[in-house]
């Protein structure tokens, strides 16, 4: 069971909530869990996971924050983590589409009109999974070397898509599309029969 969590309170993701247990040790939530939140992003360079953003900024003003942690694979797995992390992105980017939103992945990395929408990282710890994904609301405090789009800047037909008043219904499709693709992998594995 995944257990997903919205936060109404507005918090900085500075890196550190990608640690193990981190669930757990803000809200008691036990066990796998999915947290949201919306807030700003300024990654501290010791809370850096990624060997290929050493010295460069992550940071923004106003982003969808997403933390995924699983307690399911023992010992932890780096390669399901990372599949697991592409499958949300994969989903959301499929959420996009639905609403006529045009998008292009490189990655992890979800691009609408060349410019980039979201940033996420997977890693692993002794006891967890975790994932950080996260997306941009508006163009304002990316780093400068950066061409960024924000949720609210997307227009279809000249309309804008996502508000504050439809961003929660966003957060809430998207978390129970994934948790809803990871219960059925989990079921399609207990009827199948091994090869042999």
């Amino acid at each position: 069971m995944i257990t997903h969590k919205h936060v109404d309170e507005i918090f900085e993701y500075d890196g550190s909530q990608i640690n193990p247990s981190w669930a757990f040790q803000e809200f008691s939530i036990y066990g796998s869990s999915i947290i949201t939140w919306i807030g700003p992003v300024n990654i501290t360079p010791d809370n850096l996971k990624d060997f290929a953003d050493v010295g460069l900024e992550i940071k923004s003003n106003n982003m969808v924050n997403f933390i995924c942690e699983f307690f399911d694979q023992q010992p932890t797995n780096m390669r399901i983590a990372y599949l697991r992390q592409r499958l949300l992105v994969m989903i959301f980017r499929e959420i996009l589409t639905e609403k006529g939103i045009k998008t292009t992945r490189e990655g992890d990395d979800i691009f609408v009109d060349e410019r980039k929408l979201s940033i996420s990282i997977a890693s692993v710890s002794l006891s967890s999974a975790k994932i950080h994904f996260a997306l941009n609301l508006e163009d304002k405090g990316t780093p400068g070397d950066v061409d960024t789009i924000g949720l609210y800047d997307i227009k279809v037909n000249g309309k804008q898509v996502f508000t504050e008043d439809n961003l929660l219904d966003l957060i809430n499709d998207t978390v129970n599309r994934f948790i809803n693709e990871l219960e059925t992998i989990e079921n399609d594995i207990c009827k199948t029969k091994v090869l042999g």
